[in-house]
């Protein structure tokens, strides 16, 4: 369905304001800014700050939906003949060939996490948003393999292919910090994960193979 007007303006008023909210954080830190500032800026109410996030934490990492269901995602789109792990493998090996901001390969990234680690709130909403991460890749796992509740093997493999996501995002993370090229950390985190998939055992790499019919 096209989207409306209404629609429409509604998501760019939320664009609008998160843009706001980020470049106020950038500057000046996390801690430092009110939702009140935030809406003075953006020349909204602070009710309508709130009508579209929650909480101040929304308005920085008001793009981790698209992570939270990241891994789910890839598994559920995985081709046929290939296994959750392979298929997280290659999207991975895709998105960090490709240099791709999705990942955090990108100039100015460092600016980014570095509001993040100076401020705890936003520590524990990453945390958070970690644990969304597993917890819907182990509801995909189950659900593409048709595992019981009390299964613990989808928890399991959940676990390991997560950890090979989580790896590459901190990596990215601390050499972007460290004013690394974008392009190096590239080549260098493709390496790592050859290195990880032969960490992988046989059980995990052929866990919910998708049926070639």
């Amino acid at each position: 369905m096209a989207e409306g007007l209404r629609e429409r303006k509604k998501r760019q008023t939320r664009q609008y304001i998160s843009d706001v909210a980020t470049g106020l954080f950038l500057e000046r830190g996390f801690d430092a800014v009110t939702v009140a500032e935030v809406a003075d800026a953006a020349d909204v109410s602070v009710n309508t700050v709130y009508n579209y996030f929650p909480t101040k934490e929304d308005l920085f990492l008001d793009r981790s939906q698209g992570v939270v269901d990241r891994l789910a995602r890839w598994v559920r789109g995985r081709e046929k003949g290939e296994s959750a792990a392979v298929a997280v493998l290659r999207e991975l090996r895709d998105e960090v060939a490709a240099v791709s901001p999705r990942v955090g390969l990108m100039v100015g990234y460092a600016r980014f996490m570095r509001v993040i680690h100076e401020a705890p709130a936003l520590r524990s909403r990453l945390w958070a948003i970690g644990q969304e991460v597993l917890d819907n890749l182990e509801e995909a796992l189950r659900e593409e393999t048709g595992a019981s509740a009390d299964d613990p093997l989808p928890g399991l493999i959940a676990g390991q292919v997560n950890w090979v996501h989580q790896t590459v995002m901190a990596v990215i993370g601390r050499e972007m910090m460290a004013g690394r090229n974008p392009d190096e950390v590239s080549r260098e985190v493709l390496l790592l994960l050859d290195d990880m998939e032969e960490l992988l055992s046989e059980k995990v790499l052929n866990y919910a193979v998708r049926d070639e019919g």
